[in-house]
């Protein structure tokens, strides 16, 4: 990454449809990702784990995680943090705005080969 500042509207980043119920738009830099993440009521994001740490804060909305053996509210206004390595999956209980933050960024979702968010509904 270049030594100097970037600057990002997220209004000026496309949205990527992943499937008809969840879109995202992505900010990464040398160490850190970040992402609104767009999910609709119903969206389940599937069971899965990654070697990056994770935070969730819920602008909008409401998910409800299964985290390990846990489940997990979490609404506006509120932050989840995730582990690496620790499964777990989500679900929209009302359409939602989060933002997503990973240490390391997320090479799948950088490559296009998460596809566990990109199965049809």
């Amino acid at each position: 990454m270049a030594d100097r500042a970037t600057h990002h509207r997220w209004d000026d980043i496309p949205r990527e449809e992943l499937n008809p119920l969840l879109d995202r738009r992505l900010v990464t830099g040398a160490d850190l990702m970040i992402a609104h993440v767009y999910l609709k009521k119903g969206c389940i994001v599937p069971m899965h784990a990654h070697e990056n740490e994770q935070l969730t804060y819920i602008l909008e909305g409401w998910l409800r995680f299964r985290v390990g053996d846990d489940i997990v509210d979490v609404k506006a206004g509120e932050v989840l943090c995730i582990p690496r390595n620790l499964p777990h999956e989500a679900e929209a209980m009302e359409d939602t705005l989060d933002v997503d933050v990973f240490n390391p960024p997320r090479a799948d979702w950088l490559d296009g080969s998460d596809s566990y968010l990109r199965q049809p509904v």
